[in-house]
């Protein structure tokens, strides 16, 4: 998994996907994704976060998720069925439920900074999530530029995720 998450950065990068000075306002389409993939396994807790953004605490699974970030920072993410896991080690009386009222979206660029790089983490406001984990939103987030290999995290807050872009 971990793998497959450095080769797509990998590739988003290679194809030189980022936000310049001058595409920024006219907000043409960054990323579109149409699917995401639920925390699992070693991305489960605070042992191996992603630019920063540590899993949830326990693992989750997700039905559907899709959205575009345009270059212009707006932001449009859809989600259903985001729960956590029915399967151990969540609690039996947890399983396929979620507990969170309202879930984040961030967006995470790589931008230069001083001769190096760094990430910049930018989250829009809480927006409501069913208990069957389903929740959408709309933003305009102020991104840095330029945003090099965008990612999209969907979790409880800026700093803890329970789904990103990926497969």
């Amino acid at each position: 998994m971990k793998r497959l998450f450095i080769l797509l950065v990998g590739m988003i990068v290679g194809l030189g996907l980022m936000v310049s000075p001058a595409a920024a306002s006219n907000g043409q389409k960054l990323l579109t994704f149409h699917t995401m993939v639920a925390v699992s396994g070693p991305f489960v807790g605070s042992t191996n976060p992603i630019r920063g953004i540590n899993g949830g605490g326990l693992p989750w699974q997700i039905d559907a998720g899709k959205g575009q970030l345009s270059t212009s920072g707006r932001l449009e993410v859809k989600v259903r069925g985001l729960v956590l896991l029915e399967a151990a080690p969540v609690p039996e009386a947890l399983q396929g439920t979620n507990p969170i009222a309202n879930f984040q979206a961030v967006v995470s660029c790589l931008t230069p900074t001083d001769g190096s790089v760094t990430t910049v983490n930018v989250a829009t406001a809480p927006f409501p999530a069913t208990t069957s984990g389903d929740a959408k939103t709309t933003a305009n987030l102020d991104l840095p530029s330029p945003c090099f290999a965008p990612i999209v995290f969907v979790g409880p807050s800026a700093t803890a995720w329970f789904a990103t872009t990926g497969l």
